[in-house]
């Protein structure tokens, strides 16, 4: 029991026991255990600023990549644009040649029938003349050439 006021001795036993058992815990259970909680908060910390750390370079390197995307695509865009460009002017430099051939064609395929219809007017002409002279011939009776009386016949 307690008593008011101590006994000096036990209460001097007690401290010292108290100190004794402190010491003990202190070297064998609390250091060791702070030590551990020390290394794992070191640790904790490390892999904390190590993770921010590659949060930020990925952040960094997904800027850096949509920067480059987006140069590309514009790149590509402008190299896209300028061979359309060129394909439509080959497109037109070939429609026009192609315009220019059929022009010359037609203008030739109508000279070979002006040239024919010509031979053909001069056919028809001659033709013409004959039948004329032939029919002139059968109607008088008698040759139209020099020469004596002669008859033709169609057959």
């Amino acid at each position: 029991m307690l008593k008011i006021p101590p006994d000096w001795g036990t209460f001097c036993a007690l401290i010292v026991s108290f100190l004794v058992f402190w010491f003990i815990f202190k070297r064998l259970l609390f250091d060791p255990f702070l030590k551990l909680l020390a290394e794992r908060e070191l640790k904790l910390k490390t892999l904390s600023e190590r993770t921010e750390q590659l949060i930020h370079e990925g952040k960094a390197a997904d800027d850096e990549r949509s920067r480059q995307l987006s140069v590309l695509r514009r790149e590509l865009v402008a190299e896209r644009e300028l061979e359309r460009r060129r394909v439509e002017e080959d497109l037109s430099r070939m429609m026009e040649e192609v315009r220019l051939a059929a022009k010359h064609s037609v203008e030739q395929v109508r000279a070979e029938i002006e040239r024919e219809l010509r031979a053909a007017e001069e056919q028809l002409g001659t033709l013409g003349e004959n039948l004329a002279t032939e029919l002139a011939e059968r109607v008088l009776g008698r040759s139209l050439k020099s020469g004596g009386p002669q008859v033709h016949s169609l057959n």
